[in-house]
């Protein structure tokens, strides 16, 4: 297999205009527009760019919250996202003979984006957003002012315990697993995830059998502090989050109960990423530098980023990204295209060849005149074969014996690259092994660049010990032969 295939299965994402219609009405996202819209000449803030205490009653107002007792604080935090995003400027105040004079705010260059930017300005907005959001989700929680104040009056960053870094990797690292969850077969899928399971996954090692208390109370302070940041994240529409049920809360050195079964364990907090929150957490890998795909992305690419492309890809994610590059393209180019970029003699190739049949197969009958143009190739006469025949063709030719055995070692060499199902593999090996009597006398001479290896791999899966051991002979010969 191609060695830079993703890490990651492809995630399947709304379009662009749909996530920027979720951006929009993420609720942060939609006061702080609301917040900027009001803005203007009157609109007091202090040297940080915070409203003034004056100003948060009318913006509490403004979003619908005047009666609500935590109404001045969403108001505020609706205001530094407007401020972080750049829906508000800010203009500082200036120093007076009694102190700092307010400074003054209105609309920011930004707010216009909302109405006339393109889905992919408001995205760039909501990432920004979600940037300013996480900041804030990993910042210190400060419980106790007083113990962390320096004789200035200033926070003594030492006292507070508190590791930047460690604490956006962690949270990164929550995110990523949440995103792998969801987007591998077999994983959450749309559903959601008990908050207990995310934190063991960040805090318990692979290899551990029964957590050590010390083990289980790390767990326990991680959910505490994950139930803190997912209520912070799911205003921006990150994530839809069930929070620890606060009658479970317990103490500091009081034991909380484990949930005992399935349906106790919502009680302990459940989240699942939205789309718009698959869509942020894959553009900060993405800037990470992490091959983090997504159906659609080699639509526009050529046969030959296709077919590496797909390599990692499971099934039915390979499929819908290349029925969707065929539609692009008119079906005998597509088909040569393809047959063009299955060649080579590299790793890669026999995987490449699979997929590309397994392309065609998808290509309706207008892609016959390329099929039969590669009839006499060597490497892909084999699988044009295949093709007429399943469509029920006239007039193939028979494949000489050294293709038929050559495209025997092909298929099992894209398999083995594939890690697909190991007794389907079994019953492959098995079944042209009872086919064609002599095949390993004749499948030694084979004239591919995978022969050694693939005998060896028959000779370690065939069921039947006989016919296992002269599938390791004959990969000693083609070894021999080939001097490797």
């Amino acid at each position: 297999m191609s060695a830079d295939h993703p890490t990651l299965p492809p995630v399947r994402l709304p379009a662009d205009a749909e996530l920027a219609r979720d951006a929009l009405a993420a609720p942060l996202l939609a006061q702080a527009v609301r917040l900027a819209r009001w803005a203007g000449p009157g609109t007091r803030v202090d040297a940080g760019g915070e409203l003034v205490d004056e100003q948060l009653p009318e913006a509490a107002e403004v979003l619908g919250l005047a009666g609500d007792e935590d109404g001045e604080t969403w108001a505020g935090d609706a205001w530094r996202l407007a401020v972080d995003t750049g829906l508000v400027a800010v203009e500082d105040g200036e120093d007076g003979e009694d102190g700092d004079l307010p400074g003054r705010a209105g609309p920011g260059e930004n707010l216009a984006l909302v109405t006339g930017g393109s889905p992919q300005d408001v995205l760039g907005l909501w990432l920004d957003g979600f940037d300013a959001v996480f900041a804030d989700a990993v910042a210190p929680v400060l419980d106790d002012l007083d113990a962390i104040l320096g004789e200035d009056g200033e926070i003594d960053v030492e006292a507070l315990d508190w590791d930047p870094e460690a604490e956006a990797e962690f949270l990164e690292g929550v995110l990523g697993n949440l995103y792998l969850l969801t987007v591998s077969e077999g994983g959450a899928g749309e559903g959601p995830v008990p908050l207990p399971a995310l934190a063991a996954s960040m805090v318990v090692p692979d290899d551990m059998g029964e957590p050590t208390d010390d083990v289980l109370e790390q767990v326990s302070d991680a959910m505490m502090r994950l139930d803190e940041q997912f209520r912070l994240l799911e205003p921006i529409g990150l994530v839809e989050y069930q929070p620890v049920d606060e009658a479970l809360m317990v103490e500091e050195g009081e034991e909380p109960a484990p949930p005992v079964d399935d349906e106790d364990v919502t009680r302990y907090g459940m989240v699942r990423l939205t789309p718009l929150g698959l869509y942020g957490v894959r553009a900060r890998m993405l800037e990470a530098g992490v091959d983090a795909p997504a159906v659609g992305d080699l639509t526009e690419k050529g046969a030959d980023a296709l077919l590496d492309g797909i390599a990692g890809y499971p099934e039915a994610a390979a499929r819908e990204e290349t029925a969707a590059w065929l539609a692009r393209r008119d079906a005998l180019g597509a088909a040569r295209e393809l047959l063009h970029a299955a060649r080579g003699a590299d790793a890669g190739s026999p995987l490449r060849r699979l997929h590309c049949q397994q392309t065609l197969s998808l290509v309706g009958a207008e892609a016959e005149p390329a099929v039969r143009e590669v009839l006499d190739d060597a490497e892909l006469g084999g699988l044009a074969r295949v093709w007429l025949a399943e469509r029920g063709a006239t007039d193939v030719p028979a494949p000489p014996e050294s293709m038929i055995f050559w495209l025997a070692i092909d298929t099992i060499a894209a398999q083995l690259s594939s890690d697909g199902d190991l007794q389907e593999l079994q019953e492959l090996i098995e079944g042209l092994t009872g086919r064609h009597s002599g095949f390993f006398e004749a499948a030694w001479r084979v004239e591919h660049p995978a022969t050694a290896e693939v005998l060896e791999a028959m000779g370690r899966l065939h069921r039947d010990k006989t016919t296992a051991k002269d599938a390791r002979k004959a990969a000693f010969k083609a070894r021999s032969r080939s001097g490797s």
